[in-house]
C-alpha cells in the first residue's frame, strides 16, 4: 500500500505542483453512477462481473478515506483481457500511433503481460514529470475530473472491461487509463498541459466548463494529429480501444482540421464510437490554442 500524500516528495519542487497536503479531499467532488452501469454495457446484465467490479470500486472508497491506495489482486480472466487488448493494439500502435506517444509509453515501461499497480506507475511518473494518479470508482463530473489535473494528479480507475467485448468500453477502464492516458503523463512538457487544463476548470463558470470539456475530449481523449505528412493518433480513447482505433481510420468517421470554436461547440456522446475526429496540425499548435482560450477565462 502507498500513501498518496507521500508519493513523490520530490513533486514539491516542481513548478506549479501543489503541496500534497493543498488537495482537496475526493468528499469534495461529485460522482455519477458510480455503482450502476448503463443497460447497454457489455457487463450490465453479469452479476458476477457487477459484484467484482464494485469491489475493486470499493477499494477507492478506502483510499478517499484513508489516503492510502490499495494495490489489486487481479484474476485470471482480468490478466487474460489485458494481454490480449494490449497485444493487440501494441501492434495497431506501431502503425497508428503518433511518435510523441509511443515514446511516452516506452517511458512508462509497462508489459503487455499483467496489469499493471497505480502504486507502480505512480513511481515512475513520480520519477520523470511529477505526476501522480489517485484511484477512483468509475465516472467523475467534468470541474471534478479536470480540477485535480490543476495538482497534477490524473483519477485513475482500477476495474477492467467485460470479457465479452474488449475492444471496447463505454466508460474508463484500467486499460484506457494505464495504456491510453498514463503514458502521456511521463512527459513533462504534457503533464504541464494537462496542469493548465486544470488551472482553466476549476475558474471557469458552467459554459466554460463545458466547452473545456468538449475540448478535452476531441484532443486529450480523442484526438489525432499529422506527422510528417501522416495521419496519426494520440488520444487516449483511441489508443485504448483497437476497436475505437480501427474506426478512426475507417472510412466511417469524418476527420476535420481543428478549429478551436468549432471543436467546443461540439457535442459527443461518450457511451457511442465517435463519428467526427479532429486533426491538430502539431502539439504546439495545441497547447498554444489552448492556453490563450484559457486565458480567456
Amino acid at each position: 500500500m502507498s500513501n498518496i500524500a507521500d508519493d513523490n516528495a520530490q513533486s514539491n519542487s516542481t513548478a506549479g505542483l501543489s503541496k500534497a497536503e493543498d488537495l482537496p479531499k475526493f468528499t469534495e467532488l461529485e460522482f455519477e453512477r458510480l455503482e450502476q452501469l448503463d443497460l447497454d454495457h457489455p457487463g450490465a446484465n453479469d452479476p458476477e462481473y457487477r459484484r467484482r467490479r464494485d469491489y475493486i470500486a470499493s477499494l477507492a472508497k478506502n483510499f478517499r478515506e484513508s489516503g492510502e491506495i490499495t494495490d489489486v489482486e487481479y484474476n485470471a480472466r482480468e490478466q487474460r483481457v489485458w494481454r490480449y487488448v494490449a497485444e493487440e493494439l501494441e501492434e495497431l500502435h506501431e502503425d497508428l500511433a503518433s511518435e510523441f506517444y509511443l515514446k511516452a509509453k516506452r517511458n512508462l515501461d509497462i508489459t503487455t503481460d499483467r496489469i499493471p499497480q497505480i502504486t507502480e506507475m505512480n513511481k515512475r511518473l513520480g520519477e520523470l514529470s511529477g505526476f501522480r494518479l489517485a484511484p477512483i470508482e468509475g465516472l467523475v463530473e467534468t470541474r471534478g475530473f479536470l480540477s485535480w489535473l490543476s495538482y497534477r494528479t490524473m483519477l485513475c480507475t482500477q476495474y477492467i472491461r467485460h470479457h465479452s467485448q474488449p475492444a471496447y468500453t463505454p466508460e474508463p477502464d484500467i486499460v484506457h487509463e494505464a495504456i491510453g492516458h498514463i503514458p502521456m503523463f511521463t512527459v513533462r512538457d504534457f503533464a504541464d498541459f494537462s496542469q493548465v487544463i486544470g488551472h482553466g476548470a476549476r475558474k471557469a463558470n458552467d459554459e466554460q466548463l463545458q466547452q473545456l470539456g468538449r475540448l478535452y475530449w476531441f484532443t486529450v481523449e480523442f484526438g489525432m494529429i499529422e506527422e510528417s505528412g501522416k495521419l496519426k493518433a494520440y488520444g487516449a480513447g483511441l489508443l485504448s480501444s483497437f476497436g475505437e482505433l480501427e474506426h478512426a481510420f475507417s472510412d466511417k468517421v469524418e476527420r476535420r482540421s481543428f478549429d478551436l470554436e468549432e471543436v467546443i461547440n461540439h457535442d459527443f456522446t461518450y457511451s457511442d464510437m465517435q463519428k467526427v475526429l479532429y486533426v491538430v496540425p502539431s502539439y504546439a499548435y495545441l497547447k498554444e490554442v489552448t492556453e490563450k482560450y484559457i486565458a480567456t477565462f
